[in-house]
C-alpha cells in the first residue's frame, strides 16, 4: 500500500490481463467517503480509469488510498497515481496539495497541474492503469489527464480558464 511522498519505480512493468470494464462507473460511498468511479479509456491494451472524492482533510487521502486498495482489481493496478488539493481547516488562505505517481514518472505532478488548472479545491484524484504490454510513450499522460477530468466533471468540477 503507497501513501504520500512515497516512490517506488519499478524497472519492469507488470503486465495484467484484468477486465477493467467490469470496475463499474458507480459511486460508492465507503468510510463517509463518496468516491466516484470514471470512464475506462483503453489504449493499445492499456487499461486506466480515474476515481475521485470530496475531501476535508490530509487525513481523508489515507482513507480514500486504503478503500480503493481493498479492491483487488485496483490494488493489481500496475500504477495508482493520485494528486490532492484541500484547505487547511482554520487557517484562511492556506492549502495542502501534493502528488504521488506511483512509478508511472512524472505523471502525479502533471495530475496536480490539472487539479490547478481547473481551479479544484477540496478534492482527490486517483488514476488507476493497468500496462497492456505495450509502451504509450506521452500518450499515457493524456490518458491519465483525460479520465481524470472526465470523472471532475461528472462531480461538477468545472474547467476555469
Amino acid at each position: 500500500m503507497k501513501f504520500l511522498n512515497q516512490t517506488n519505480c519499478d524497472p519492469e512493468p507488470e503486465i495484467v490481463d484484468l477486465d477493467v470494464n467490469m470496475i463499474s462507473q458507480e459511486t460508492s460511498i465507503i468510510s463517509r467517503l463518496e468516491i466516484h468511479h470514471g470512464e475506462v479509456i483503453t489504449d493499445r491494451k492499456s487499461k486506466f480509469q480515474a476515481h475521485a472524492a470530496i475531501i476535508n482533510s490530509v487525513d481523508q487521502v489515507k482513507d480514500m488510498l486504503s478503500t480503493l486498495l481493498e479492491n483487488k482489481k485496483f490494488a493489481q493496478a500496475t500504477h495508482n497515481i493520485y494528486a490532492y488539493r484541500v484547505l487547511k481547516d482554520g487557517l484562511p488562505g492556506c492549502m495542502a496539495q501534493d502528488c504521488e505517481d506511483d512509478g508511472e514518472n512524472a505523471a502525479g505532478s502533471r495530475l496536480l497541474h490539472l487539479l490547478q488548472t481547473m481551479g479544484a479545491m477540496n478534492v482527490m484524484v486517483v488514476v488507476s492503469r493497468w500496462y497492456g504490454g505495450v509502451l504509450l510513450g506521452p500518450d499515457r499522460f493524456r490518458h491519465i489527464n483525460n479520465a481524470a477530468r472526465q470523472v471532475l466533471q461528472q462531480m461538477g468540477f468545472v474547467n476555469k480558464k
